[in-house]
């Protein structure tokens, strides 16, 4: 789209074909499959709400990171340092109205009652969705030529006075138009880099090194992440870096126009943003 002649490029206002298929079944997909993981992961973490790094960690070990319930109220510790997080962690209100001790509330985990057994088969059940579900996007993606086309970052665009650009552009809330709206931008790149390549491989691979059944076959896992502990530990720090992608995503889908950006994932039909004036 890019090296067609500036007359042949669509304008702003022009209904455009912009997502295909395997993106678009890929990310609803994916979107659920985080979702569950992710509730039911919190479910899994009531049941030892304490992070460690190293190989070992257990109820009288320091934690690095920890909630709990003290005199009811509950508490977020981070190292030494304790945040008042009653309402929303620790203690909350249940459906019933009362207060209820427990790290996670019971809206944002599956089940949501306690039950780290069920947790647990709804987590790996979705595991093995994420896995197969990502092998097979990065596969497609590199065949139709997705990842070289859309995500691959040019020599310019490293520029720092390239991405300052971006960045102050988007600080001002002025979104490409027109038939730039086609491209990522650089900050698009670096954000659906992070997910693809780092943040999601690393759930995969830490989830993979607490199960001992598959330390067993891969040794060499808690070799890289350090312990079981440590990659535990890893393990909630990506999946928290998902929820801050998702919540940036759809800011930008709301400040970009949702019905818009949200029928292009549908359908794969876009409408151009016209030009400013």
């Amino acid at each position: 789209m890019a090296d067609a002649p500036q007359s042949e490029l669509p304008t702003g206002g022009t209904l455009v074909r912009r997502h295909r298929f395997a993106t678009r079944l890929w990310h609803w997909v994916n979107a659920l499959t985080v979702l569950v993981m992710l509730m039911s992961g919190l479910m899994i973490f009531n049941a030892h709400p304490r992070l460690y790094w190293g190989r070992y960690g257990a109820n009288f070990d320091r934690p690095w990171l920890q909630i709990e319930a003290r005199g009811g109220k509950g508490e977020l510790v981070i190292g030494r340092h304790a945040l008042n997080a009653t309402g929303v962690l620790g203690v909350s209100r249940g459906p019933d109205g009362a207060w209820h001790e427990a790290p996670f509330p019971s809206w944002a985990t599956i089940p949501s009652h306690y039950s780290l057994a069920d947790a647990r088969l709804w987590h790996f059940a979705f595991a093995w969705v994420l896995v197969l579900g990502l092998l097979a996007y990065l596969v497609v993606s590199l065949v139709n030529g997705h990842i070289r086309r859309d995500l691959h970052i040019t020599r310019g665009e490293w520029s720092p006075r390239h991405i300052w650009h971006d960045i102050g552009e988007h600080a001002r809330l002025r979104f490409p138009t027109g038939a730039a709206a086609l491209k990522y931008n650089v900050l698009q790149k670096f954000a659906y880099g992070a997910v693809l390549f780092l943040l999601l491989p690393l759930v995969i691979l830490t989830g993979m090194t607490m199960s001992p059944g598959l330390d067993a076959a891969f040794p060499g896992l808690l070799t890289i992440f350090g312990g079981r502990q440590s990659a535990r530990s890893l393990h909630f720090l990506a999946a928290f870096g998902l929820v801050a992608f998702f919540v940036v995503h759809i800011v930008m889908v709301v400040l970009a126009g949702p019905l818009n950006e949200v029928r292009a994932m549908v359908t794969g039909w876009y409408r151009l943003p016209k030009e400013r004036t």
